[in-house]
């Protein structure tokens, strides 16, 4: 029974460790690019690709499909709190296909997300509140003419 617990306990402890890199242990460990290469068989290929800046911040995303190539890329732009604002989105020809924007209150609370196409049009917008303590009360989802679309309400139970 000992040896079982052991046995958990040491499982337990090992996946804790396994989880994702946090952007401070990046940013400590001076790591600048992570890529991900996967076997299938005798074949190898890069399956994505992540480079980080000085602070931790992912900067650039690339995924490749099972042959190697590129799929896509993803790249990132931060404000002075760490904050994703902008995510561009390239296709597997390195040609915009949507970019999103993301803004904060001073509280650094998201307040709009706003996705616009390859001619950076707005195709759809969200719109985020919340209450006193901070928490998100609604998000309102609005189509490429600003029109409101949905409405999704956030309701807290407490003790």
């Amino acid at each position: 029974m000992k040896r079982i617990t052991i046995l958990i306990f040491a499982l337990i402890i090992s996946c804790s460790v396994c989880n994702a890199q946090k952007k401070k242990d990046i940013k400590k460990a001076g790591i600048r690019t992570i890529t991900t290469t996967e076997t299938q068989g005798t074949k190898s290929f890069n399956d994505s690709k992540e480079t980080y800046d000085a602070n931790g911040y992912i900067t650039e995303e690339v995924n490749y499909d099972k042959e190697g190539n590129l799929k896509s890329t993803k790249k990132y732009k931060y404000n002075k709190g760490g904050d994703p604002i902008e995510e561009m989105e390239y296709d597997e020809k390195n040609a915009l296909k949507e970019v999103k924007l993301t803004k904060y209150n001073s509280l650094g609370e998201k307040t709009e997300e706003q996705y616009l196409d390859k001619d950076k049009k707005q195709f759809k917008k969200y719109v985020y509140t919340y209450d006193a303590k901070g928490f998100k009360t609604d998000r309102k989802h609005y189509d490429a003419n600003n029109t409101l679309i949905s409405t999704k309400k956030y309701t807290y139970g407490y003790k």
